[in-house]
């Protein structure tokens, strides 16, 4: 299950890019993901992410904006983050992040997964054949417990797409029915899901079929 807006940057080693990097807390990751973000006037705005770690980002931005101007940002992948402008830059700006201890570790799993995830081989990604069935509304419990109806659009042997307004981030583990499942990407109605435990096909058959 790719993700069609999501793409990773390998940079060449830079002198000046690596002292700044050796000076930053926590390292970043090199990730170009596509979100918005809104500025204290409550104006949103098209971004474009080039680096994130648990302390900061940085982005791309059509508009100049404030030193220390505070600002919400959000991208399907990893949610939404929030902090205040540390720098400047021709074409962007740099993000210090506001985060609990608690989001700051959710967000290092989520960019861990996010990288191992895209440089899995695409037969990895989907080993399993997509099987279309036919309705079927399930319950579907999420990371913070609580549970909601969801529609089963299609499934295979490792995961299936799920319609419904529920977005828990990509990487969360979710449970759908009685099968342990993570979220691996949003799509326009709803999430794809991967089991945690690849199934029988005899088991699927009498939970969807």
């Amino acid at each position: 299950m790719p993700f069609p807006s999501v793409e990773f940057a390998r940079r060449a080693a830079d002198p000046t890019a690596k002292a700044v990097q050796e000076k930053r807390r926590h390292p970043r990751v090199a990730i170009t993901l596509l979100g918005r973000f809104m500025r204290q006037s409550k104006h949103e705005y098209p971004c474009k992410l080039v680096d994130i770690s648990v302390g900061g980002a940085a982005m791309m931005s059509p508009v100049q904006l404030r030193m220390d101007e505070r600002i919400v940002a959000y991208f399907d992948q990893i949610g939404g983050i929030e902090g205040t402008v540390a720098r400047l830059f021709e074409g962007g700006f740099a993000l210090r992040l506001n985060a609990t201890a608690h989001k700051r570790e959710k967000l290092a799993a989520q960019l861990t997964w996010l990288v191992n995830r895209h440089e899995m081989k695409e037969q990895d990604a989907r080993r399993h054949e997509r099987i279309a069935i036919a309705s079927k509304s399930m319950p579907l419990k999420l990371d913070d417990g609580l549970t909601v109806d969801c529609r089963v659009l299609d499934i295979s042997l490792s995961g299936a797409s799920v319609e419904t307004n529920a977005r828990p981030m990509v990487g969360a583990e979710v449970v759908l029915g009685r099968l342990r499942s993570r979220v691996v990407r949003h799509h326009e109605n709803g999430l794809g899901l991967q089991f945690l435990d690849v199934q029988q096909i005899e088991a699927l058959k009498g939970d969807f079929v």
